[in-house]
């Protein structure tokens, strides 16, 4: 993001209250062209400044009124963060994603992860991180079992984007909650009916778990999703035919779990890695040392101390 200056604008003003005035308008501009820096708003790839077009270029740069009031909004809404923080018991405040990729990465099955035909019949692809280089994560939260209105507020409070996966025996008590839960912008996916060992059952059973809970979704969220997880991270050849049978594109698992007191992870390696997909699940008290707004605590505070800022994983597909 860059701003330029009139050139001729010394012969335009010459009194020392105009050179002071333009001392706070430069100042101004350096302030926002940092800040934008700061949030994100350069596009990955942008390296290069494009040349400014031949001949005289007139330049209508924005009124300091603009720039101070940009600036303070820019204040206003890290000083939010900040309070949003420190109300919720974080020990630093958690990182802002960049903006949605201008071209999405191509998902493919993870190696070892795919099935028989599975780019003959263009299944959807099962998978643990998505490709890129910025140091994001993504949060899922799979099941629906605990209803913790704190858990929301904490959230929304944040700005922290997150996906739920749902299966229809846990959230049928309370479609409410997950409405709320949409409203503030997260995405609803399917997480089959009743939660089953899906290899275990024939593909019309799976079908059915499957095509099922997406008639659910759409009554129920105004919407069919085109992302699955499967239960238990476990799939054969029917489930992943089955899926694209009832519209699905996406068949996302995970690379790490979190729990109340501890992480749990896939690679050997133990960490964290650009483009992970990490794994929660809806739980409280009856099944943890905690709750959910623990479990976030956990979540926010290891990927926030390793430089790591949570992103929505539906601009990513």
């Amino acid at each position: 993001m860059r701003v330029v200056v009139q050139n001729d604008i010394n012969r335009a003003y010459g009194n020392r209250a105009t050179r002071r005035r333009r001392a706070g308008v430069r100042g101004a501009l350096a302030a926002l062209a940092l800040a934008a820096a700061v949030s994100g708003c350069t596009q990955p790839g942008a390296d290069k400044a494009a040349p400014p077009a031949h001949g005289a270029q007139p330049l209508h740069a924005p009124p300091a009124r603009a720039l101070d009031s940009y600036a303070s909004r820019l204040r206003a809404a890290y000083a939010a963060r900040v309070a949003a923080a420190k109300r919720w018991g974080l020990a630093k405040v958690p990182l802002q994603a960049p903006p949605a990729p201008a071209h999405k990465p191509e998902i493919t099955a993870r190696k070892g992860f795919e099935v028989d035909d599975q780019e003959e019949l263009n299944l959807p692809p099962v998978f643990t991180t998505i490709p890129t280089k910025r140091k994001i994560v993504f949060l899922t939260i799979d099941d629906g079992e605990n209803k913790d209105p704190a858990f929301l507020r904490m959230m929304s409070d944040l700005k922290i984007p997150y996906t739920a996966f749902l299966s229809n025996y846990l959230v049928k008590d309370d479609y409410g909650y997950f409405r709320k839960m949409q409203a503030q912008g997260h995405t609803l996916n399917n997480h089959t009916l009743t939660h089953p060992y899906l290899p275990g059952l024939s593909y019309a059973e799976q079908k059915r778990e499957i095509c099922g809970m997406q008639d659910i979704m759409k009554k129920q969220f105004g919407q069919a999703p085109t992302v699955f997880r499967p239960p238990y991270g476990n799939y054969n050849h029917d489930t992943l035919v089955a899926a694209k049978s009832c519209g699905i594109k996406y068949a996302p698992i995970w690379d790490e779990e979190v729990f109340v007191d501890h992480w749990e992870y896939r690679e050997d390696d133990r960490s964290l890695h650009p483009g992970d997909i990490v794994l929660t699940h809806f739980r409280g008290r009856a099944d943890w040392k905690g709750t959910m707004v623990d479990d976030m605590r956990r979540f926010l505070g290891k990927v926030t101390a390793e430089g790591y800022a949570v992103a929505r994983i539906e601009d990513y597909l």
